[in-house]
This record gives structure tokens, sequence and C-alpha cells, in this order.
């Protein structure tokens, strides 16, 4: 077992080794990261489920090739601002229990493997001045404005699978066997959700993870998929402008007019059924079809600025 005494708790785990208490963005965070390791938050890319990195992006940044730097978003600007808050009220719904922050940790064999879990859940000590000896949970804390991905509070199988992808690698890094979620919604719908370990969904991301590592080290990229972050990725590899022509194949070309052709159509489509949608809409702020939530508008100046669909990207 390893031991490392932080902020006063005992931070003790069956497999895991505490590397530090390192915030997002900071170059010690970044480091922690990159080369040929594989973090909670990468594993949905690995196994091409992530709904922000591809695995063409992934790839090229364990192959320390250029992706563009790290984004503080709004939505992940104000996931951190949050998890304080709805940490509390985990523990305040769980009184005799500590959800003290967890740090940056790598398995005790596979050194590769990380994952910076936002809290470990210790049963709380009966006297005043004794700490914790054995972490026995996980709690998750996640932020979403809309709550499409996820199902009713207690639904455990309501969870996004990119989620479930990511506390799996987790509790398999730490030697843990089960995560709480504690999930805001807009801001006012509160949520539980648990995820016990699964040693055969471990293993299939392990091996995925070690294949995923081995490609890197080989030089054998991942082929090019429709991913937004895939283009900007391949955008920022070249260096400079040189004034000449490169030949390409024929079949490409096709698709490219193809393409081309298709989207222009359905660019005309999407402004006409974005102009219909916007009309039934009104002054009002969302548009829906049964249970299912379509569009919401923005307003400024009391006009409307923009027409949003909702989409899975909006779960942060």
């Amino acid at each position: 077992m390893s031991t490392t005494d932080t902020e006063s708790h005992a931070y003790v785990v069956p497999d895991g080794i505490l590397i530090g208490h390192l915030t997002p963005g900071t170059a010690a965070w970044e480091e922690a990261r990159t080369g040929l390791t594989i973090t909670a938050t990468e594993i949905a890319a690995v196994v091409g489920l992530s709904p922000w990195m591809s695995r063409f992006t992934l790839w090229h940044k364990k192959a320390g090739l250029p992706t563009g730097p790290f984004e503080m978003t709004p939505a992940i600007e104000w996931g951190n601002r949050l998890e304080d808050a709805v940490a509390a009220k985990w523990q305040d719904e769980h009184p005799g229990f500590l959800a003290a922050p967890a740090g940056t940790w790598q398995h005790r064999e596979r050194t590769w493997q990380r994952a910076t879990p936002d809290r470990l859940i210790y049963r709380q000590p009966a006297g005043e001045f004794e700490t914790p000896d054995q972490a026995e949970e996980l709690l998750e804390v996640k932020t979403s404005p809309f709550g499409d991905d996820w199902g009713p509070s207690g639904d455990d199988e309501g969870i996004p699978v990119w989620y479930r992808c990511q506390v799996i690698w987790q509790m398999d890094t730490l030697g843990l066997h089960r995560t709480r979620f504690a999930v805001l919604i807009s801001g006012h719908d509160y949520r539980e959700y648990t995820v016990d370990y699964d040693e055969t969904e471990a293993r299939i991301l392990r091996d995925a993870a070690e294949r995923f590592l081995d490609d890197v080290r080989h030089g054998n990229r991942p082929p090019i998929d429709g991913a937004t972050d895939t283009y900007r990725t391949i955008r920022v590899q070249p260096d400079g402008l040189e004034d000449r022509d490169v030949e390409i194949p024929a079949d490409l070309v096709a698709r490219w007019d193809a393409a081309y052709s298709t989207a222009a159509a359905a660019a005309a489509e999407l402004t006409q059924v974005r102009g219909e949608v916007l009309d039934l809409i009104g002054n009002a702020k969302r548009a829906v079809c049964g249970d299912r939530r379509i569009a919401y508008r923005t307003v400024r100046d009391g006009k409307t600025y923009s027409l949003n669909p909702y989409t899975s990207k909006d779960a942060a």
C-alpha cells in the first residue's frame, strides 16, 4: 500500500501512488499527462467514445506533436468553480463520510496509467484529532447545463458512457471498487449515481490503452476521422509555407467535390429549418418535441442573438 499525508488526510489506497495535487493547465499538470501515459479523461478517446477528443488528436498529443494549447472553456471553468459546492452537497447528504480532494495518481505497477479523481471518500473518524486511514470509494463531481445525457437520479445506467470509462479507469488505477457521482444539472437539479468496478471493462480499457501506446511508439497514426478536433490537429502540423504543388489522388478529389456539393445543399436546408424552428419559437426560449429538447434561443437587447441545438457536448 502507498501512503502520503496531504492536507491532514492520510491518503491510503490499495494500488495508487500519489503524484501530487496539480492545477489544470499548469506545467506540472501537463507534465503528468503527456508522454506515454493514459489518464482517466483520455481513456474514452482511446476507445473512440469521447465527445471532446478523437483518437487522432490524442495520438498526436502522446507522440509529442502539436495539438493546440489547453483551453479553459467556460464549461471547464465553471465546472471547476462549482466542484467544491457540489462535493459539499454530497457530503451533507452522507453524514459520517468525508470527501477529500484526491490529487493525481499513477498505478503502482503500470506507471503509465494515471488518474485524477475529484474526491476520495473516507469514513469520518470518531475522534476529533483522528485522521481517516483508508479511502473506501471515489467521488466524481459533474455539472451539466441541461442534463440531456443523464438519467434520473439513482438510475445507475443513466451515466454517459465516456464518464463510465473515466471512473472505471480511476478505480482500476487506485484499486478502489466504487465511485459515487454527484451531478448538478441546470444549477439546481442535484442528482446522484453509483458505478461499481468491473474487472472485465477495466481489462478491455487497459488492453486498448496498451495497444494505443504501442501504436504511438511505432508511429502507427490513426486514420483521419470527421471529428472537429482532428481537423484542428491537422491544421497545426505544418510549419511555414512553401510555394509548391502536391498531387492528390483522383478518388480523394471526387470525395472533395461531392462533400462540398452536399455541404452546400445541407447548408441551405439547415438555414431553412433553422428559420422554421425560430419562427415557431417566437419569443420563447426553447423548442421541444415531447420530452426532448431540440434547440434554445439566446437574446441580446431583446432580439434573437443565436439559435443553438441541444447536443451531448452541452454536458460538462
